[in-house]
C-alpha cells in the first residue's frame, strides 16, 4: 500500500495498492488535467529519484522549504516558529526522513495549515511524523480534502493556531481560502503568509485574486471586497506569497488596500479606459 501523490498538484491521496483513477483536484475548474493526462507518485518514488527538501531561514522565526526539482505547481512552505511551538503552512506534498529530521532540528511541528485545498500537499503525512499534529482545514473546503483523517479539524472564520497566530478565512479563491496572520513577524509589526487567496505579482507592488489563476477565471467585486473586509482589522506590514520571489518586505497593508480596491473600480466600469493618445 502507498501514499499517492497527483504530480500535477502534489497533493497526497489514500494509500492504496494502485493510483487513484483521477483527481478531483485537477478536474476542477480552478486547476487543470496536463495535456500528457494525470501521472502519480509516491514520496518513495520521488526519494530514489533524487527529490529532496531544501530548508531556508527567510527571517527571524520563518524559514522556507522548497521541493527539488519541483513537485506539483511548485510552491514553497514556510515553517513559523514560536516559543509555544511551530505551525508548518503549507506543507510539501514530499516529505522523507531526511525532511522530517531537518524540521525536527528546527524544533518540529505542533500545527499545520494552509490556504486551501491546492496547497494543502502531504498534509496528512506529515501530521503523522509529527505525533499526529493537528490539520487545520477550513470547513467551507472539507469536501476537497482527498485523504480523509482523523487529524484533520475543521474550523470557520479565524483560528487561532498558536498565540499570536491565526488562520483568517477570506474566500474568494475557494470559499475556505485563508491567510496566515503572524503577528509578531516583521520585528512586531505583522506578516501575512498569503497562500493564493490573493497572489503577490511579479514587481511585489501589487497583488491581485482569482477564481482561477491557471485559467485565468476572475472573481466578482464583492468577493474582493470581502477579502478586504476580512482584512482590515489586522495589523500587518510585510506579505509572503506562495512561490519563490514573492515578498512584499514593507507597506504591505496599504499595497493590498490600493490593489484590491483598483481591482473593484476596474470590474464595476469605474475606471475610463482611454485610448493612447
Amino acid at each position: 500500500m502507498a501514499v499517492w501523490i497527483c504530480a500535477a498538484c502534489g497533493l497526497e491521496y489514500p494509500d492504496s495498492a494502485g493510483p487513484p483513477t483521477r483527481c478531483a483536484i485537477c478536474e476542477e475548474e480552478r486547476q487543470f488535467v496536463p495535456p500528457g493526462g494525470q501521472r502519480w507518485t509516491t514520496s518513495e518514488k520521488l526519494e530514489r529519484a533524487g527529490s529532496s527538501v531544501a530548508i531556508s531561514w527567510v527571517e527571524p522565526g520563518l524559514h522556507r522549504l522548497t521541493v527539488t526539482p519541483r513537485l506539483g505547481i511548485g510552491q514553497q512552505s514556510f515553517l513559523l516558529g514560536t516559543p509555544e511551538g511551530n505551525v508548518l503552512w503549507e506543507p510539501p506534498g514530499f516529505i522523507s526522513d531526511a525532511a522530517v529530521s531537518a524540521v525536527r532540528e528546527l524544533g518540529g511541528v505542533v500545527a499545520i495549515a494552509g490556504s486551501h485545498p491546492h496547497l494543502m500537499g502531504a498534509s496528512v503525512s506529515w501530521s503523522h511524523a509529527f505525533g499526529g499534529a493537528p490539520v487545520h482545514v477550513a470547513a467551507a473546503d472539507a469536501a476537497w480534502s482527498q485523504r480523509p483523517d482523523p487529524v484533520i479539524r475543521l474550523w470557520r472564520g479565524t483560528e487561532s493556531l498558536l498565540p499570536g497566530v491565526t488562520s483568517v478565512q477570506c474566500g474568494g479563491h475557494f470559499p475556505g481560502s485563508s491567510m496566515l496572520h503572524w503577528e509578531q513577524g516583521a520585528d512586531g509589526r505583522g506578516v501575512l503568509l498569503t497562500g493564493d487567496t490573493i497572489l503577490i505579482g511579479p514587481g511585489n507592488k501589487t497583488v491581485s485574486a482569482m477564481r482561477s489563476y491557471p485559467n485565468l477565471i476572475p472573481l466578482p467585486p464583492r468577493a474582493v471586497r470581502m477579502i478586504l473586509d476580512r482584512l482590515d482589522p489586522l495589523a500587518y506590514d510585510r506579505m509572503y506569497g506562495s512561490f519563490p520571489g514573492q515578498v512584499v518586505d514593507s507597506g504591505a497593508r496599504d499595497i493590498v488596500a490600493r490593489s484590491l480596491s483598483r481591482y473593484i473600480a476596474w470590474s464595476n466600469g469605474d475606471i475610463p479606459d482611454f485610448e493612447p493618445s
